[in-house]
């Protein structure tokens, strides 16, 4: 199975190694789909935040009791996205052990209830598309912001409840160590970033990453707010870092790199807030909007604004949607056509199912070609095999890991008639 060479160099991001950031700080890159990080105290160490499964926050483990064998004396969490706080129980090891997060920490592994109406079933769905759940190794070959071949024991089973929530920035002792909590909005409402000022070293969650930032989840998520995104990059570039180590990828070193790093990628999505505003002010369509956004030369030639793992275009339709909802100003949006209505008069103007078939295998353009087999499908033509086809071969040309997964995964589930 062929992939673009740029996502496979990518790869290079999450190589599985423990680097020191300071001395008694060290991040663990590459074990899981995200980072833990380890700070060594005067008796005991911190952990910031703990991966996504068991089996992944026991290797971390075992790799930091090389470092020391002091014994962890608190975990803080970042956020509350599931990679990031599944294996807290490992590193507690059965003890009594505090766990710091935001007031306003939430998570998805103990948010849901079932008891509510939630499209819950197609959020399940969309996320084993979007890590691509199922798919062999050569397929999965990446997650855009982690390895695609890494352990999955214990997947979302490790997680602690937070015992202590912080409301405002504040200095914390991590046992001799010197750190301030500080409350960073962004990726999630949750954040919270943690500086070492004695050593420059800043931890910011998911706020930033070797990747243009996925200010939309295909697997679903609500609006993510990205002017506060935009102005927590602001203030984390303002404080000087000499290091950085991201939830995901390598860490940063290097003052003026971490702050080129963090304003470049704050300068791309006011850029993305801009051009799809101003766009809609002037009424143009948001596919135009799409089709013509193009981050400027200055932007695109950041190696750490490729993407990877979100895309610009997506994030350009959930700015849209999230900030005057789905109604895009044309009246003629404002009722519908069934999917197989529309099919109908699809065929009826290209002079038949027949016709409308021949159109979808010769055309060389594959995207066309999806939404023609979409037609042909509403309609009960066997078209599910070209789609497949379609989509595995644009998974082929793609740069973004998550479209990759989502092509491969979704032409997989046609294939096999697979309708769950």
């Amino acid at each position: 199975m062929k992939a673009h060479p740029d996502l496979v160099a990518h790869g290079a991001q999450f190589e599985r190694r423990i680097v020191p950031l300071s001395p008694g700080i060290w991040t663990a890159v590459g074990f899981a789909a995200s980072n833990a990080h380890m700070v060594e105290g005067a008796d005991s160490v911190t952990i910031i935040d703990t991966t996504e499964s068991t089996a992944a926050a026991e290797n971390i483990l075992a790799e930091f009791r090389a470092l020391t064998g002091k014994p962890v004396g608190r975990i803080i969490y970042t956020h509350g996205h599931r990679d990031h706080v599944s294996g807290a129980s490992v590193f507690a090891g059965g003890a009594d052990v505090p766990v710091i997060a935001s007031a306003g920490f939430g998570s998805d592994l103990v948010d849901v209830d079932q008891s509510r109406v939630a499209p819950n079933a197609a959020l399940a769905r969309r996320t084993r598309a979007q890590f691509g759940i199922g798919l062999s190794g050569d397929e999965r070959v990446s997650l855009g912001c982690g390895p695609g071949n890494r352990p999955m024991k214990g997947l979302g089973e490790g997680y602690l409840e937070p015992t202590e929530r912080v409301a405002d920035d504040r200095p914390i002792d991590l046992d001799g160590v010197e750190a301030r909590l500080i409350m960073a909005p962004g990726e999630t409402p949750d954040h919270m970033a943690v500086w070492f000022p004695g050593v420059r070293v800043l931890v910011p969650g998911d706020n930033w990453y070797h990747a243009f930032p996925n200010l939309y989840a295909i697997r679903g998520t609500a609006y993510r707010d990205f002017a506060a995104w935009a102005d927590t990059l602001t203030m984390l570039a303002g404080l000087g870092a000499e290091a950085m180590a991201p939830g995901h990828t390598m860490p940063v070193f290097g003052g003026e790199r971490v702050r080129e790093a963090l304003e470049t990628t704050r300068d791309a999505i006011r850029f993305v807030m801009r051009e799809t505003a101003d766009g809609m002010d002037r009424e143009v369509p948001i596919d135009d909007i799409v089709a013509g956004l193009e981050l400027p030369a200055r932007l695109a030639e950041k190696p750490w604004l490729g993407e990877y793992y979100g895309k610009a275009a997506w994030a350009a339709r959930a700015y849209a949607a999230g900030t005057l909802g789905w109604y895009d100003g044309n009246p003629t949006n404002l009722g519908t056509l069934s999917t197989r209505a529309r099919a109908l008069r699809m065929a009826e103007l290209a002079g038949g199912a027949d016709a409308l078939m021949r159109a979808a295998r010769l055309t060389p353009d594959p995207q066309w070609r999806l939404e023609l087999c979409d037609h042909l499908i509403a309609l009960g033509e066997p078209a599910g095999e070209l789609k497949a086809d379609t989509m595995t071969e644009l998974a082929e040309l793609e740069i973004n890991a998550t479209a990759r997964n989502a092509y491969l995964w979704e032409a997989k589930r046609l294939r096999s008639g697979d309708s769950g």
